[in-house]
């Protein structure tokens, strides 16, 4: 599904959150970048319905913008997901099902998707980080969306967690063939994960491209300096982990 953005620009008081963002984004992943307040969460709240924008469109092939038809084409999965841990995954997702107006038939086949289904009857309070992570991503799906938009679905997840995650973020939209918007604060997750990259820096567009071409071929001196002082600090932490003392050294 295409998602055409002209002229897109939200304001803040006096501080420009969005500038003047013009996009078209079809099917695929991209991975949308930046340092804190640079704009990717009011980008994305606005694309989902959430806040609206001073200027500028957006438009989704035959879909009007936040008409009742739009909702039924977008699923959004927030940096802080509200899970209700006395109910089982089942009864969590009927209850999504009856406020999205659809067929509990689909509960089964979301659940093995984000292979949870085993863990169909046990309450989220008894689930694993990741697992919950996973259920979030199945009340957004379970719609059968084309449109998938994540806050940060990864910040809170380590290591293999983290990366069986993106896998199955990744085997989902290219499955089913989707437009997924990823908002993500580290630079590895979006080269790795999209097929896209979108930098943005006080509320403009640094860069858009392919992650080869942001990594060879980087537009601009904060492109260049973001992505490689977030990947050193990175480097950092996995480094402390190993080698605790020797950091504290350096």
């Amino acid at each position: 599904m295409n998602i055409y953005i002209n002229d897109l620009s939200k304001y803040y008081k006096n501080k420009k959150a969005l500038d003047h963002i013009t996009l078209h984004l079809s099917s695929g992943i991209y991975g949308l970048i930046g340092p804190n307040g640079a704009g990717k969460t009011t980008f994305l709240s606005i694309l989902c319905g959430l806040i609206k924008n001073d200027s500028g469109t957006v438009e989704i092939d035959e879909v009007k913008f936040l008409s009742d038809d739009f909702y039924h084409v977008f699923g959004y999965v927030p940096q802080s997901p509200a899970l209700y841990v006395d109910l089982t995954c089942n009864e969590f997702l009927e209850y999504i099902c009856a406020l999205k107006s659809i067929d509990k038939n689909q509960i089964d086949h979301t659940l093995k998707l984000v292979n949870l289904y085993d863990q169909k009857y046990i309450k989220i309070k008894k689930l694993s980080g990741g697992m919950k992570q996973r259920l979030s991503i199945a009340q957004a799906i379970i719609n059968d969306p084309q449109i998938l938009l994540l806050d940060e679905p990864l910040s809170a997840l380590d290591g293999v967690i983290k990366e069986s995650i993106k896998e199955r973020i990744k085997m989902i939209a290219k499955e089913y063939n989707l437009t997924t918007i990823i908002v993500t604060h580290d630079p590895e997750e979006a080269l790795t994960l999209s097929d896209r990259v979108l930098i943005i820096n006080e509320g403009q567009i640094s860069q858009y491209g392919k992650p080869e071409d942001i990594m060879n071929q980087p537009s601009c001196d904060f492109v260049q300096d973001f992505i490689l002082n977030q990947l050193e600090i990175k480097r950092r932490n996995i480094f402390a982990l190993f080698h605790p003392m020797q950091e504290q050294m350096v």
